[in-house]
């Protein structure tokens, strides 16, 4: 039997996990590097450890002591048919569970309660349960998914700001900050866009709401596209009875005040964060597997 139970919440942009006993109570919390494990498989298998081994850590519980661990594991690619059950036969734990990072947002945000939950951060996914049944949309990769997320948003900068670079469109103060950081050197950024991970293009997200509160027109320009996306999203996902919607990740709160207003009325500031749900999630496998 697992002396302890263990959440991970595992992205694009890192990698946290939590160390609890078998009532939920938290006795440590580490973190590590990206743990999208449809992008990066070996990568998200090392930070997930690492991150594990820092909440052990934490908890003055002995490194390495993965057999005495049942754990859920909600992370970045577990949607793609396949991969997680790749991940879950290469975990150490005693036991393991490993679900899309939209299923511990869910938990965490709304608990076990009927609602939307809006994942925006280095990408973006659409949780929805009503009557007990879990449904997603989106989610499925920086490449061909993800819109809203802060993947794509630094991208369409910087390739925005190539068009302005190329006398296509205008410069505005965004474009000028964006080309500013690669020294004004369009090589530079397709040099870097060559190599460059989804976290990678994130980390220009933060500039458009900045920007954007400057009434940028760059900046404003793809924060409406954006915010279409993400509203055609939410047409697909809500139902009348479901009157609670929250927005988590990075840039949900961000986003919140820029939603249309059919849409204020039901946002909710969320309950918890995504690695609460996950260790709720762990305490309910914990329960089951005592019980079987």
């Amino acid at each position: 039997m697992a002396d302890y139970i263990l959440g991970v919440d595992g992205g694009g942009t890192g990698c946290r996990a939590t160390i609890a006993d078998t009532s939920g109570k938290v006795l440590g919390t580490g973190q590590a590097g990206p743990a999208n494990i449809m992008t990066d498989m070996d990568t998200s298998v090392v930070n997930i450890l690492s991150a594990t081994d820092a909440a052990l850590l934490a908890a003055n519980l002995p490194v390495h002591s993965y057999s005495r661990i049942t754990a859920c594991l909600g992370l970045a690619g577990a949607n793609v048919s396949g991969v997680a059950a790749q991940l879950q036969q290469a975990l150490p734990f005693a036991n393991s569970s490993v679900v899309s990072d939209g299923i511990i947002a869910l938990q965490g945000a709304i608990g076990d309660a009927d609602g939307v939950v809006v994942i925006l951060g280095t990408g973006s996914v659409y949780i929805s349960r009503r009557n007990n049944s879990v449904t997603m949309k989106g989610g499925w990769g920086f490449k061909v998914s993800d819109l809203g997320g802060g993947a794509r948003l630094g991208q369409k900068l910087i390739e925005e700001s190539l068009l302005v670079h190329d006398g296509i469109y205008k410069r505005t103060p965004l474009s000028s900050a964006l080309l500013k950081h690669f020294d004004n050197e369009p090589h530079a950024i397709v040099r870097f866009a060559h190599d460059a991970r989804p976290n990678d293009f994130g980390q220009f997200a933060p500039l458009v709401f900045e920007y954007a509160a400057q009434n940028d027109p760059l900046a404003d320009k793809i924060l409406k596209q954006s915010v279409e996306t993400i509203e055609a999203a939410l047409d697909a996902s809500m139902h009348d009875d479901q009157p609670v919607l929250s927005l988590i990740g990075g840039l949900g709160a961000l986003y919140g005040p820029r939603l249309s207003v059919r849409y204020q009325p039901r946002l909710r500031t969320p309950q918890a964060d995504a690695l609460t749900g996950a260790v709720a999630l762990a305490a309910k496998l914990y329960t089951q597997t005592a019980q079987s």
